[in-house]
């Protein structure tokens, strides 16, 4: 049966029999007693549902409704239990994580949650990931400078860098506090690794716009970053818009994008060689002479890997320092 984007609604009335839980007439979902998909490293820990932004290309807020936070003693129960059975890692996500808590609490409490998670036996690092330019504050900075397990880690999607489409997306940060957010955070976190999303052929996107994103790529040296090409997205308010930018331009400013970036990581990664890091050991490489493993610097499954030369028996799901000693595209390798 086909349902159109106004009708996702009614996909909850077909399945919330099957959840089970009814709390104060609604029905929620109990993760206390959840299945782990991601082996026995790492797990994700989800703080909120929806988004309230209405960015004009995303159909998140149609499909999830607003943004909804967890309560912050079921997060912390959830996150006893995860490093009960042993994760390593806790992967904190929403869609935005640094709205954590405004609709429940009347403030952002994600410098509070991440100090209370910090505060659990087990786990050795804890990151956040999707967190919008605006909600970056100084406490936050504050405390994942200060926290010894937060991975110096931010994974910000800026989208853009002109303000002529950031306003078209209806964004809420400009081209000025994005580029004094990163300077601040490259100032108080000097190992930081910052990651961001952009899009390319947004509706209106001029040749000066792009130049525009494409200079500031150059000058910002994120250490990683995607890029997708605008696609409509049934009922959102981008996909209205006038001058929608054709697929051959798209495909050619993603390319000059990703080719610029790709050396820019080359030359972050080089910075890299000679340096000492925390690895954490999660595989083989299938002929067995190299470790597979990742730094803080590495999301799972996203950004890149540390090959380690397997010149000493370490154990999967174990860390060991490694000493860099040459990249490869966007992995490094190195040994104990």
């Amino acid at each position: 049966m086909f349902i159109s984007i106004k009708e996702y609604d009614k996909i909850w009335d077909k399945i919330k029999e099957l959840i089970g839980n009814e709390e104060n007439g609604k029905y929620v979902l109990d993760f206390k007693d959840r299945v782990i998909t991601t082996g026995e490293n790492y797990a994700y820990l989800k703080i909120a549902e929806g988004c309230s932004n209405n960015c004009t290309y995303c159909a998140i807020p149609y499909i999830q409704g607003k943004y909804i936070s967890r309560k912050e003693e079921d997060i912390i129960e959830e996150a006893k239990i995860l490093a009960q059975k042993g994760i390593k890692e806790l992967i904190v996500i929403a869609q935005d994580t640094g709205r954590y808590g405004l609709d429940i609490y009347g403030e952002a409490r994600l410098p509070k949650l991440l100090k209370e998670l910090c505060k659990i036996d087990g786990f050795k690092w804890i990151r956040f990931l999707y967190t919008y330019p605006e909600t970056i504050t100084d406490e936050l900075i504050e405390v994942v400078k200060s926290e010894d397990k937060i991975c110096k880690y931010f994974d910000i999607p800026i989208q853009h860098i002109s303000n002529k489409v950031l306003k078209r997306m209806n964004r809420k940060s400009d081209k000025e506090s994005i580029e004094n957010m990163l300077a601040k955070l490259r100032k108080e976190i000097p190992d930081v690794i910052l990651r961001t999303t952009l899009i390319v052929g947004f509706p209106g996107e001029t040749k000066e716009d792009f130049e525009e994103l494409y200079e500031f790529v150059g000058k910002s040296k994120f250490d990683k970053l995607g890029v997708f090409m605008y696609s409509k997205e049934d009922g959102t308010p981008a996909a209205k818009l006038k001058e929608q930018i054709h697929h051959s331009t798209k495909k050619s400013r993603y390319n000059k994008i990703m080719s610029l970036q790709k050396e820019v990581s080359k030359k972050n990664l080089e910075e890299k060689i000679g340096k000492t890091y925390k690895v954490l050991i999660e595989n083989m490489s299938f002929d067995k002479k190299y470790y597979v493993g990742r730094t803080y610097m590495d999301v799972p499954e996203e950004d890149g890997v540390v090959f380690i030369k397997n010149t000493k028996d370490l154990k999967i799901g174990e860390f060991t320092k490694c000493k860099i000693t040459e990249i490869r595209d966007y992995d490094l390798i190195g040994e104990v």
